[in-house]
């Protein structure tokens, strides 16, 4: 039987090009593990209404970025969610029954379709016992990529005039010399097949969009559907794209693209009747994507509703507490402690002020204003330690340190990479014999803590500053200096002032990087809070910041210090502390583990002190556990404004604090670097532990019992292969009764003038798509009894109406 050509239209290269082009621009950054930070995975898409991406998104890839209706209605049911927020949001979305109505027809859950690709559409023709071109796609490509990415890549890689074009010449070259594919798939020769595919990128594209008729208004669909089908690599390298613009991603889209064509042309090489059926049948889907995505956004309406009750609940729950509190009694200050934002400091703090009248708390982005990389001294690595929006522009290093001590670690580390290698871990055990099983033993019997090698390095005292031309003058200390009392908001200053940076402590933790401090591009903050310490301590660059309004007193000692996320232990460098301060910090500690101890058991919170301390440090130091602690789940808001507003209000580590005084801030150009940076900072950190929730298999890393690392920290498979897993592991949200974080949109409160955000958000796109799409709430609190929510340019009463 002929096969009739359908094709109606086609698209000429530019227009192929720019839709492939849109597609991959779409696709958010994912970081690799020794850099690991939370991006919000819809990022490349805010400028759509969330509902209109998660509609589209979810009709062309099968991504959910909604819980389905069964987990509302349990919340509902809990007295999560009232009758009252149901109504108000019923009305929002204008939907036109009531109540009653409504919350019978989300008993019925309904099922929504994906596009099926075109392997997908001839798995249907294979066997059960066969594997599935799906399967065979996904795994052929990704073992490619993972030796292809590795800094010394065991591939021949073929160059091209592109990186689109390097990476697919190179996939091209060891396909058409794979023999086993075809034995793999029980299929007769493909190396015909393989050798038909055109030799570039571009041609590719032309060529399968014509064959497989792909009409114009489609093609960007389609294209997005495809690189999505391999989210996890298209994530890795939208990440390298990120570091440097460039089309390599396009090369990842044509080899998924290519492997369409391959299976098209076979069937059509050996099963005309077959290839005809699937490619009408294909060709019809294709044309009615408009209105799949329709009735995919209507079916997720109900979904939609829920989310905004839950959410307008927890606000009010929030706003009620803020707007009623009674500030507590804060005494002249002898000593401040300066915290990341991070949510899991919120304890910490709370429990340090209740502790203590005359210790004042504040909270600033946990890279403490430095923009540094550090490379440790008599090596070769750098890493950025700042967030992964902005690039460093000074570099730090230890000053007056031995060789010796620096290659005692390298031989450490190398040692330790060998042993995690995916290679060599077998040979170390097949060599090591028994030995192996008694280090096994140690390990679980007498557990220790161990560090990432380049953070054993950090623990120095004296450090150089240096920027292009070399180690940097007292103008430039000075300016550094000012720029991050500035950003603190602070001018007065007590006998002892702490830099509390924080990190976490884990064992046999792949996704370690990932507790550490999302500011400091998921690393400890210690050299951060070090670096600054010590630019504060210097006597001439506090002289020189008096002329600046800075006075700084002789008695007054900045500490660095660092919180360990896992125990709640405050660690302080350099300076002797006060005996005040170091059992306050003690008395905190065990306060704050038995606020974190409802999470973990439930007659944890009723043991004593010393013994639930002793726990904590055991979940530290196992190499078993797979909860050493739970990060920012239940993350759901963010608070800028003075602490003096929310001291002494339990927020149940659930909220990011940033200290800000608008009245000082007469350009507001505080506030506008603290709403493009630390409040995008927390949409990315809040939108991923909502997705990877909501969508586990795909924007999650699943089950971390089963994970492998990829050589240069690029990744993890779950198991052997399968596409790159992103996102957080269920057991990071997840204590196997019911999710620890609960998907929740983040809710900004600023404390200024209506005008002062308003005139900033008009100003950037970026916020207005954020706050006008749905991706985050933003509110006003300049007055402590009235909160107001800023939305599509206007302002409504939010404490009881919320719009």
């Amino acid at each position: 039987m002929a096969i009739v050509s359908l094709n109606t239209s086609s698209l000429d290269e530019k227009r192929i090009q720019r839709a492939a082009a849109e597609a991959c621009g779409s696709v958010a950054p994912n970081f690799p593990l020794d850099k690991l930070i939370a991006v919000n995975p819809f990022w490349k898409l805010i400028d759509k209404p969330f509902q209109d991406v998660s509609a589209r998104v979810h009709a062309l890839t099968g991504i959910t970025a909604l819980m389905p209706a069964s987990y509302w209605l349990d919340l509902y049911k809990e007295g999560a969610i009232s009758d009252k927020a149901i109504e108000h949001s019923l009305a929002q979305y204008d939907v036109g029954i009531n109540k009653d109505i409504f919350m019978a027809s989300m008993e019925n859950e309904r099922s929504s379709v994906t596009l099926p690709l075109l392997t997908k559409h001839f798995d249907a023709y294979r066997s059960n016992n066969e594997m599935t071109w799906e399967e065979e796609c996904i795994f052929q490509i990704s073992q490619f990529c993972a030796a292809y990415f590795q800094h010394e890549s065991p591939l021949v890689q073929i160059e091209g005039n592109t990186p689109a074009n390097t990476l697919y010449k190179s996939w091209l070259n060891g396909l058409k010399h794979d023999s086993g594919i075809s034995v793999l798939m029980n299929t007769k020769s493909l190396k015909k097949i393989f050798s038909s595919l055109p030799s570039d990128v571009d041609t590719l594209l032309k060529e399968a969009v014509d064959e497989l008729n792909i009409a114009s208004q489609h093609a960007k669909d389609y294209f997005y559907a495809l690189i999505m089908n391999l989210n996890g690599w298209s994530s890795y390298i939208a990440y390298r794209t990120w570091l440097k613009e460039c089309n390599e991603l396009q090369g990842l889209l044509a080899i998924r693209l290519a492997w369409e064509l391959i299976v098209y042309r076979y069937y059509r090489e050996f099963d005309k009747d077959k290839a005809q059926q699937v490619h009408v049948r294909f060709g019809y889907l294709i044309r009615q994507l408009s209105s799949r995505i329709a009735r995919q956004k209507e079916a997720e309406r109900g979904l939609w509703v829920m989310m905004y009750a839950y959410e307008y609940e927890q606000q009010q729950r929030l706003q009620s507490k803020l707007t009623s509190a009674s500030p507590a009694k804060q005494l002249a200050p002898d000593t401040q402690a300066i915290f990341c934002i991070d949510v899991r400091s919120e304890v910490i703090r709370r429990t340090l002020e209740l502790k203590s009248p005359t210790i004042k708390t504040m909270g600033f982005a946990g890279f403490f204003g430095m923009p540094i990389s550090y490379a440790p001294k008599h090596t070769d690595a750098e890493r950025p330690q700042l967030p992964g929006l902005l690039s460093p522009q000074l570099r730090v290093n230890e000053k007056n340190v031995v060789a010796h001590r620096a290659e005692m670690t390298q031989h450490r580390a190398m040692w330790h990479k060998w042993s995690k290698s995916p290679l060599g871990s077998f040979s170390m055990v097949e060599s090591a014999g028994w030995w192996y099983a008694f280090k096994l033993l140690k390990n679980t019997l007498l557990p220790s803590s161990k560090e990432n090698p380049i953070n054993a390095l950090s623990h120095h005292c004296e450090w150089e500053i240096s920027n292009k031309e070399g180690p940097i003058g007292l103008e430039d200390k000075v300016a550094l200096a000012a720029g991050a009392l500035k950003m603190m908001g602070i001018s007065t200053f007590a006998p002892t002032v702490l830099l509390v940076g924080h990190g976490s402590k884990s064992r046999n933790n792949l996704h370690a990087a990932g507790l550490d401090c999302g500011a400091c591009g998921g690393q400890s903050g210690e050299v951060n809070v070090r670096v600054l310490a010590q630019l504060l301590n210097d006597s001439d660059v506090r002289k020189s910041l008096v002329a600046m309004g800075y006075k700084i007193a002789g008695n007054t000692r900045f500490i660095p210090a660092l919180h360990n996320t896992t125990t709640d232990d405050i660690e302080c460098f350099d300076s002797p502390v006060p005996e005040k301060v170091k059992n306050l910090l003690i008395d905190a500690k065990h306060q704050a583990q038995k606020e974190r101890a409802k999470h973990y058991s439930k007659n944890l919170p009723f043991e004593s002190d010393k013994k639930r301390n002793q726990r904590f440090q055991h979940r530290a130091s196992d190499w078993s556990q797979v909860q050493p602690e739970w990060g920012l789940a239940g993350n759901s808001s963010f608070i800028i404004g003075p602490r003096g507003r929310t001291r002494g209000v339990d927020l149940e580590g659930k909220t990011f604090l940033h200290d800000y005084a608008w009245q000082t801030d007469r350009d507001s150009s505080i506030l506008e670097t603290l709403m493009t940076a630390p409040m995008i900072v927390t949409n990315w950190i809040n939108s991923q532990y909502n997705a990877s929730v909501a969508d586990n298999n795909k924007l999650g890393s699943g089950n971390k019992v089963l994970h492998n690392a990829l050589h240069n920290n690029i990744g993890v498979f779950e198991g052997n292969s399968g596409d790159l897993r992103i996102g957080l592991s269920k057991q990071s949200l997840y204590n196997g009764q019911r999710w620890v974080h609960q998907p929740e949109r983040l809710s900004v409160y600023i404390v200024a003038p209506n005008t002062k955000i308003y005139d900033i958000v008009q100003k950037h796109k970026m916020l207005q798509d954020l706050i006008n799409n749905d991706y985050l709430y933003l509110f006003s609190w300049e007055h402590p009894a009235v909160i107001e929510r800023l939305y599509k340019g206007k302002w409504y009463k939010s404490h009881g109406l919320s719009m």
